[in-house]
């Protein structure tokens, strides 16, 4: 004791002298402290036998770590303790003040904070350059680079994570850090948390934390590990001992963590124990006042040797890297220890000193320590060896510079939105369902509103509630004048949206909240959560609300992701991972019941490339600058899921409206498969109508006809040998006039149907259409040709055996209930005109342009409904019932016709003639030319039509393709949409995106 008494003194006179000589430097004010310092190696190897291996160098590794740690001199040795905070959005000040940090301090590594990645990526380069020995480089990625990097993936943070109990999920995470991470030529990435939460009220940890509960934070921790570590990259466990009980910040102070050693053994320490036997490489010391750990008042765990190395080392094992906490953060920074802190922590047994402050000082106060003994030769080499072997297993004993090229495309793959979606499909947990009110059923009986709370955005969350059934959108500031808007709904959809920022508060305030449980008390209500969980705290009781959904956050994907388990489209798998109060506990969470209804994913989760997809854009393009077309919009489908929708280009040449999703297009020959051939299909599965019932017994105006033994199967196949068509209009025409006889200008009872801007033609005009179809010529040699007639047949025999308008028919049995919401005959009546994007300049007849009217005349002359044109619709609503056929007349989990009915109405029962036709449905081309792009299945069936619309599904490949346009604007004269093939090209391209 004498002698290290009397060093202690030698050191303290030599560190006043360095203080002294350092007037008009910049430095910290000295603190001074009588540590008891250790004198000998701090662990021996008595204490490691029994803690689990890391990893072990080959013998050539040793040799390098050995030979350049006996090539360093003292200086250079000692900088390889520190790891300074670099930045690579500020100036070229900062930039210098590192590079000479570097070459003058020899530091030995940095940790970057915010800025970009390839500006980051430079700056490496450039300070590995000047550095004689490797540095190391480090992010805090705990939810990816994105926390600290603009332009960069972000993953949802992992009290989000916590929800999922799939690890292999987990652990997919981990592995696409790891590999941005290594891209970007990080050695480590500062995570992951460890923090047990059981504080709701802790300001720092809460949402970083995995949860409260010490198995699932364990379980999902080792797994998030295996996979950065699997790409190469060091995974840090932190803060240690245990950061998640408190409600202090230790960026502002130091938080007191009040507990005996055997309940911090119990939990805090759990996660440690086990991930060490799982070969986590470093652990990040917290700066925390811990009374049961460190006896002396208000001294941070992270400089206490016996938090550092008596337990962390010796009594737990742990072999790896030890960090400390950033040593700038005033939990340690502000503690009142008459020392330097960066010699304090080292001596406390931290390897590396991170985020240190005045290191031109700190380093001289090493020396002097060293110089006096108190920093022994083999402690100094325990660490430097150890950070050196480190380096070497990094690679970075055969250090090449980052790669920039291409950089920001390898750090923002399509796979990170591919796997966010399977987070949040996983996540996403439902904490009460009372009567079952989640999924939405029975949508033709639903009225939804929807009301936002909250501050941040909720267009992702809307725009897709509504691709599955009509939300009207409600606001109003006052409680009272809402519920008055509300009180026709059925059921009120509330979103909680809060910006989705790591550390922004996103607590209820106390109208949020009184708005909450108003609505809840007055309404059908489903709360969907999209913030943080313990925001639901304030909720005293949740006895009103039906149905309560976490989201967790407020992104795009956790938007569409929710919609779709609201809806249906996926089903609740997530776990709360923290408490609530008493309400729910840590683990609470529901099933909810899955219905086949159409979801969305990205690409990558059924199967395609999305890069070979992406082609569809240029092709889209292609059309609309070679004016083929002024918009066109764009839906593929796969495994029921939607992987592509997008609308490209204008309503007209004028360029005033862009083409948007949600607009309606006049789908022209699409209406046949879409309003008609559904209902007869109906028809058929209730067994009025068979494969051989004839037309004069359908529909008996055709008795005594030559139609008349025409039976089922021929007609629909266009094998009957009916005329292409037949112009209805000439009927209608005095001379070159339209006649008074058959329009006017203005409605009244008689004249009630209406094909354009004023002009309404005679109600009874559908009876000379039908008496001209009866008289029209029949084909001798039965032989394919294609005829509207068939349609606007079937039309006349559902309406005359159903006693309703097809119009009121398809809505009441399909668009309803499919939640073809944006699917109509004369939309007009229902949606805005601006959402029509027009279809022509009739200049022959209507002498108007047509928009929200439908462009086929025989159709207009029907007032807008036929059996064969007049639907209305977008590509989703089309998409719906495409995939209902796919799903062999199931949708929703409701069964629309039987699948022997699709099935018999899906097959080619006229191939060997040569007519490729199904019953109602087109079918590929027997030879070269036809209707799809010639790579479609056999068993793949559709439609085209005049417009430039073809909706086509293949049940072999499970695809869906939907493409509308308006290619007859301003003219129809010449179809170059069709001669170029751009439907078909599109299709090829999805096809070809299939990965085989």
């Amino acid at each position: 004791m004498k002698k290290i008494g009397i060093r202690i003194v030698l050191f303290y006179v030599l560190f006043l002298f360095v203080a002294a000589s350092c007037v008009g430097t910049k430095i910290n004010k000295p603190k001074v402290i009588l540590t008891n310092i250790p004198s000998k190696r701090i662990v021996s190897a008595d204490d490691l036998k029994n803690s689990p291996v890391l990893f072990e160098l080959p013998s050539e590794g040793t040799k390098w770590v050995d030979s350049v740690y006996a090539a360093m001199n003292l200086d250079e040795r000692i900088g390889q303790l520190f790891m300074v905070a670099a930045y690579s959005n500020k100036d070229t000040v900062h930039f210098n003040a590192i590079d000479k940090l570097i070459t003058e301090n020899k530091i030995g590594g940095l940790i970057f904070f915010q800025g970009g990645p390839v500006r980051q990526a430079n700056l490496a380069n450039r300070f590995q350059s000047k550095s004689k020995f490797p540095l190391f480089i480090g992010n805090d990625a705990e939810w990816g680079l994105g926390m600290r990097l603009d332009s960069t993936a972000r993953y949802p943070w992992n009290m989000t994570l916590g929800a999922i109990q799939d690890m292999k999920l987990i652990e997919r995470v981990g592995v696409q850090m790891g590999e941005q991470s290594k891209r970007l030529g990080l050695q480590f990435n500062f995570a992951p948390v460890l923090d047990i939460n059981t504080n709701p009220k802790n300001p720092i940890i809460g949402f970083r934390s995995f949860g409260e509960d010490k198995y699932k934070v364990t379980e999902h921790a080792i797994a998030l590990m295996k996979g950065v570590q699997s790409q190469g990259v060091f995974s840090t466990g932190k803060h240690f001992p245990g950061h998640g009980d408190t409600e202090t910040d230790s960026h502002k102070g130091l938080p007191l963590i009040n507990f005996s050693k055997e309940r911090l053994e119990e939990v805090e320490f759990y996660p440690y124990r086990k991930m060490f036997h799982q070969g986590l490489s470093s652990v990040m010391v917290g700066h925390l006042n811990v009374p049961s750990l460190e006896s002396r008042s208000n001294y941070p765990s992270s400089i206490s040797y016996n938090v550092v190395t008596n337990i962390l080392q010796k009594e737990l094992g742990f072999k790896g890297l030890i960090f400390t906490d950033a040593l700038n953060m005033k939990g340690v920074s502000d503690s009142n220890i008459p020392s330097e802190i960066n010699f304090e922590a080292f001596m406390a047994g931290n390897d590396i000193l991170l985020f240190p402050e005045n290191v031109p000082f700190a380093i001289e106060k090493f020396k002097l320590a060293y110089s006096a003994n108190l920093v022994t030769e083999e402690r100094l080499a325990f660490s430097v060896k150890k950070i050196l072997k480190f380096k070497y297993k990094a690679g970075l004993n055969s250090y090449k510079p980052i790669e920039t090229a291409h950089l920001y495309k390898d750090l923002n793959s399509s796979k990170n939105d591919a796997l966010q979606y399977e987070l949040y499909e996983n996540a996403v947990t439902v904490l009460k369902n009372t009567t079952s009110v989640l999924p939405i059923k029975n949508l033709e009986n639903q009225k939804i509103a929807y009301v936002k709370i909250g501050d941040d955005s909720n267009d992702t969350f809307v725009s897709t509630l509504k691709k599955y059934a009509e939300v009207t959108v409600i606001s109003d500031t006052n409680p009272d004048s809402l519920q008055v808007k509300l009180k026709p709904f059925t059921t009120v959809i509330i979103g909680y949206h809060k910006a989705d920022l790591a550390f922004k508060n996103g607590d209820l305030n106390a109208e949020e909240l009184f708005k909450i449980n108003y609505l809840a008390r007055n309404n059908n209500v489903i709360l969907d959560l999209f913030a943080k969980p313990y925001s639901l705290l304030p909720i005293a009781n949740f006895e009103d609300i039906e149905g309560l959904v976490v989201s967790y956050q407020n992104s795009d994907i956790a938007q569409i992701v929710s919609a779709e388990l609201i809806f249906g489209a996926i089903e609740a798998k997530g776990k709360l991972p923290v408490s609530i109060n008493t309400n729910f506990k840590v683990n609470d969470g529901l099933t909810t019941e899955k219905l086949n209804r159409l979801g969305f994913t990205a690409a990558e989760n059924v199967g395609m490339n999305p890069e070979i997809l992406s082609k569809i854009d240029a092709l889209a393009l292609k059309a609309i600058n070679a004016k083929m077309t002024p918009g066109i919009q764009v839906l593929v489908a796969r495994k029921g899921k939607v992987i592509y929708q997008k609308s490209f280009g204008y309503h007209t040449y004028n360029n005033d409206l862009k083409v948007l999703d949600s607009d309606i297009y006049d789908v022209a020959s699409l209406t046949k498969i879409l309003a008609t051939l559904p209902n007869v299909m109906q028809q058929y599965d209730q067994q009025k109508i068979n494969m051989e019932t004839t037309l004069g017994t359908m529909s008996p105006i055709f008795k005594n006809s030559n139609k008349e033994n025409i039976h089922f199967k021929e007609l629909l196949s266009h094998y009957a040998g009916l005329v292409a068509g037949i112009p209805f209009y000439k009927a209608t025409m005095d001379k070159s006039k339209l006649s008074e006889n058959y329009f006017r200008k203005v409605s009244n009872d008689q004249f009630s149907k209406q094909l354009g801007d004023s002009l309404f033609i005679r109600n009874d005009f559908h009876d000379s259409i039908m008496k001209m179809i009866i008289k029209s010529k029949l084909a001798i040699k039965k032989e394919y040709k294609y005829s509207d007639l068939t349609f606007m047949i079937l039309k006349d025999y559902l309406e005359n055996s159903t006693g309703k308008k097809l119009d009121d028919l398809i809505q009441e049995n399909f668009y309803q209930s499919l939640g073809m919401n944006n699917s109509s005959f004369n939309p007009l009546k229902k949606y805005d005109k601006n959402r029509i994007p027009p279809t022509e300049f009739d200049s022959y007849f209507r002498h108007q342009i047509l928009q929200g009217y439908v462009n086929d005349l025989s159709a207009a002359l029907e007032g807008g409904v036929s059996g064969h044109a007049g639907v209305f619709s977008n590509a989703m609503d089309v998409a719906k019932i495409m995939q209902l056929y796919l799903q062999k007349g199931n949708y929703g989990n409701r069964q629309y016709f039987s699948e022997k009915t699709f099935n018999d109405f899906n097959t080619c029962y006229f191939c060997a003639e040569g007519n490729r036709r199904g019953i109602g449905f087109d079918k590929p081309q027997l030879g070269v030319a036809g209707p799809t792009c010639g790579c479609a299945s056999m068993t793949s069936f559709g439609h085209t039509g005049f417009t430039g619309t073809m909706a086509w599904a293949d049940p072999e490949a499970e695809i869906v393709y939907v493409f509308l346009s308006n290619r007859t604007f301003p003219l129809a004269t010449e179809n170059k949409l069709s001669k170029e093939n751009i439907r078909e090209d599109i299709q090829e391209v999805i096809y070809d995106a299939i990965v085989k």
